[in-house]
This record gives structure tokens, C-alpha cells and sequence, in this order.
């Protein structure tokens, strides 16, 4: 079936004798309807990232096979290789909002979601992926500054991409996020010294600590993530570590969260942090990973500074031996 990108679909006024050659009318109705549907869920509150997510999904669908014929999308649903079960369930969702809106009667094809522990890298992956796209260009510094947010804070990217420099309290060394998202908790988390220096580093030409407020916010963030993708596989590929490709934004809250409960193994602490309501969200990260066996970083502190430096990056203490407090960080 020959696929019609938007840019090929005429504008339709009162008393227009019909549509140009070649497009479909089933096309051009169902993406009016689509886009009625957008407008009624901005009025009706839903999040900005609900919004564009699911008009994706539909256009996509739309430019494919009749939307206004459900035994027609789902076979589309059905046949469509390259999703996955979780996949089809988000569509699947995402068409149950539209023909209720709509109020078309379908039956819903019964798609179950898989549930996989994710990708969890260790912390040096991390700040060497960090560290690496930081020398790449000065873009490198905006994206390395937002992965080591997301790594210090867990927030969702989401999160991470609406806050302003006025939730940034340089002077407590703590960011605030009164604006989360999945209705979570609010948070106050506190950031280390190297994460201040960095966002220090940024140009501040707007009120946003990274995106540019004249564009759509879930937009502008898709591009970042684009740019993202390509700083990480040259990363990967100058550090020999084909792992660091699976390292994405929501990656770094799964690492959050694991590494928060293997310090504390205080599951209602990790909860706090993530800003989850219920407890069912947080109990993945108590066996996200087995750290029986990993190796350890260890590291001497004979001065408060140094205690305080490396707690700040990262390490934790274990004792006290003839004055001097030892830590330990794992690999």
C-alpha cells in the first residue's frame, strides 16, 4: 500500500467539488477526525506527552488503513512486524481513547503486556558515556549534563526536560520538581558538586535549564533524543563497549533506583526517590541485579574533604580503620 505523508494532504474548505487526484478521502477524514481528537484531549487536560504520543500513533495507523474501520485496524495492528506485544498494547490504548471519542463500537483485541527487567548499566558505563560525549562539542555538554541529571536525580526525561533554572537551588545544592509526570510524587533531590559545575556550564538564553521554549516541549525533546542516539554510538565505539548503546534516558532512572535500594536495601527510601505512589512501581529494583559477586572501587579518606568528595561521587562508607574511613563504589 502506497504510504501518503502529511505534506500530501490537501486542505478541504466548505464547498470544495472534491479532493485532488490520488488522495483518499478516508485518508483526509480520518486525519480531520484525528486531529478533532487532539484538540479535545488539550482541552479535556491530558499531558502534553499523552497528547503527541497517541496523535502519532494514529496518523500512523490512519496513512495505512481506514481508522474508521476497526476490523481493518486490527488486522493492520495484527500484521505489523515491527511491533512488538508491549507495542500493539499502546496502540491498542491509544485507539480505545479515539473511538470512544468518536463513539465507535469495536471489539478490543486482547494484546498482553511482557513484563522485562531493564537494561541496568554499571556506574562506570555510565560516567564514562558521561564523560565521553562531554569532550565530543559544546552540544556534548548539554547532553552530558542531562544524563548526569537523570543519573543524580532519577526523574523521568520528561521531567528532567521542563525544569527552569528557578527549580535549581544552587546555594542547597537541590533541584525541585513540583511538575512530574504518570502522577507521581514531587521531589527535592539533592545534586552533587560536578553536576552544579556542569549546569553552571550552560548558556542560559532561556528560562528552561535545556530546551528552547519557542518549540513544542515533546518535539524538541524526540529531536535532543535523536542527537542523543548519535553522540552514544560514537561513545560506544571509541570506548570499545558495545553495552553503552543500551544505555537510554530511562535508563539512568532504572540505574537510579537499583543502585538507591543496593545502598540503603530501604525499598520505601527508593520509593521516595522516584516519586512513586505505589510500592508495586518499586518493587522491580529489589532484583533488578546481583551484586553477590561484582567488584568493588575502594578508596581511602584521611581529611573530611576527602570523605566528602567521595561521597558525592558516589562512593559509600564501610568503616573505619587506624584513623582513616575507607568507601567503596561499585565498578
Amino acid at each position: 500500500m502506497t504510504k501518503i505523508t502529511v505534506q500530501d494532504t490537501p486542505t478541504i474548505t466548505i464547498g470544495q467539488p472534491r479532493l485532488r487526484t490520488g488522495i483518499d478521502p478516508k485518508l483526509v477524514a480520518g486525519c480531520a477526525a484525528i486531529d478533532a481528537y487532539r484538540e479535545w484531549m488539550h482541552n479535556n487536560g491530558r499531558k502534553e506527552s499523552t497528547i503527541e504520543s497517541r496523535y502519532r500513533c494514529l496518523r500512523t495507523i490512519a496513512k495505512n488503513v481506514d481508522i474508521f474501520n476497526p476490523e481493518a485496524v486490527k488486522a493492520f495492528v495484527a500484521t505489523t512486524t515491527t511491533w512488538n506485544e508491549n507495542t500493539k498494547c499502546k496502540r491498542v490504548d491509544d485507539l480505545q481513547g479515539f473511538y470512544a471519542f468518536k463513539r465507535i463500537q469495536w471489539v478490543r483485541p486482547d494484546y498482553r503486556r511482557t513484563e522485562k527487567l531493564p537494561f541496568v548499566p554499571t556506574e562506570t558505563e555510565v560516567d564514562q558515556l558521561i564523560d565521553n560525549i562531554s569532550r565530543m562539542s559544546k552540544r556534548g555538554g548539554k547532553t552530558a549534563a542531562f544524563l548526569e541529571l537523570l543519573k543524580e536525580t532519577g526523574f523521568r526525561p520528561g521531567e528532567a526536560w521542563r525544569l527552569h533554572w528557578t527549580d535549581v537551588d544552587f546555594g542547597q545544592a537541590r533541584i525541585i520538581l513540583n511538575d512530574p509526570e504518570k502522577g507521581s510524587n514531587p521531589r527535592n533531590p539533592g545534586i552533587s558538586s560536578k553536576l552544579i559545575q556542569m549546569l553552571n556550564g550552560l548558556q542560559r538564553n532561556s528560562p528552561s535549564l535545556f530546551r528552547n521554549q519557542r518549540r513544542n516541549p515533546t518535539k524538541s525533546l524526540e529531536d535532543f533524543r535523536s542527537t542523543f542516539t548519535e553522540q552514544r554510538e560514537r561513545a560506544a565505539a571509541a570506548l570499545g563497549n558495545p553495552r553503552i548503546n543500551s544505555i537510554t534516558f530511562k535508563t539512568l532512572r532504572h540505574f537510579k533506583g537499583t543502585m538507591e535500594y543496593h545502598r540503603t536495601k530501604d525499598i520505601l527510601h527508593v520509593m521516595r526517590v522516584l516519586g512513586h505512589k505505589s510500592i508495586r512501581n518499586t518493587l522491580v529494583y529489589t532484583h533488578l541485579v546481583n551484586f553477590d559477586n561484582d567488584e568493588f572501587i575502594c578508596k581511602v579518606a584521611g581529611t573530611v574533604q576527602d570523605a566528602k568528595d567521595l561521597v558525592e561521587a558516589g562512593f559509600d562508607y564501610v568503616t573505619e580503620i587506624e584513623g582513616l574511613k575507607l568507601f567503596r563504589r561499585r565498578k
